[in-house]
């Protein structure tokens, strides 16, 4: 349970003192079945609760991990990542009223995240992608920073092979406050982004291309070694961390 919500029913009568201090004797973390040792107050602590990734979890490992972040189905919102089409068929049947966007391997409860093309053109987080082979790792960002409570856009496909794509978003881009840049292949893009304008710079290398540059190390490496002032690099492929780093900038929280 939110610890707010349990000091609103203490002060309400609903719950007794006892009864919130017995609930209390569990936080700040919940060891559940084997393998599952929740972290209940990083809401507290950090302004977004723990999310869940999906990848190498048994599905009664993250069905269990999530019944409890939401509260056993009360409104609380949880969001999972890496969440595969399996995965995500087995959730959506414990949790009907969630929502499982596969492109972006996101599950959510009690939060909308999924958006049908056209995306939004335009906000206050602008996730710009060199290639649509990185719309999976765009799409993750987009679905993250919705969940939580950013204004985001997405300009997709306009990468350094054809720069003059990239003409027609300049307003747009100037209007936003932090550009979150994901590219594969030689991972140019965030250093055009950066020399151009002055807003931060959220590069994410993705691991799209040929030879070397497959895995994403080029970009990552390319990124990290960029001449153009104003960067952060992430993780390749992490939409999701640079997501929640977007949102601390911004001050916001689910």
């Amino acid at each position: 349970m939110d610890l707010l919500d349990l000091l609103q029913q203490v002060k309400s009568g609903l719950v007794s003192p006892q009864e919130a201090s017995a609930q209390l004797r569990y936080a700040p973390f919940e060891d559940l079945i084997a393998g599952v040792n929740l972290d209940l107050h990083r809401g507290l602590r950090t302004g977004q609760g723990e999310c869940v990734f999906a990848q190498g979890k048994s599905l009664e490992r993250l069905q269990s991990a999530l019944l409890h972040l939401a509260g056993n189905k009360a409104n609380q919102p949880v969001l999972a990542t890496r969440v595969n089409p399996e995965q995500g068929e087995a959730l959506l049947k414990t949790f009907p009223e969630g929502e499982y966007w596969a492109e972006a391997r996101l599950f959510a409860i009690n939060r909308k995240l999924q958006l049908s093309p056209p995306w939004p053109r335009q906000g206050e987080l602008m996730i710009i992608t060199a290639g649509s082979s990185d719309l999976p790792v765009a799409l993750e960002a987009l679905g993250s920073a919705r969940f939580y409570g950013l204004e985001a856009g997405l300009a997709p496909d306009i990468g350094v092979a054809g720069i003059h794509r990239l003409r027609p978003w300049l307003k747009t881009l100037d209007k936003a406050k932090i550009l979150m840049v994901i590219a594969g292949m030689e991972g140019a893009l965030p250093s055009v982004m950066a020399g151009l304008t002055g807003k931060p710079v959220l590069a994410v290398p993705a691991g799209i291309g040929y030879g070397i540059s497959s895995g994403g190390f080029a970009a990552l490496a390319a990124m990290l070694s960029s001449c153009a002032p104003g960067i952060s690099v992430f993780n390749i492929d992490n939409g999701y961390g640079a997501a929640v780093f977007a949102a601390r900038m911004l001050g916001q929280t689910r």
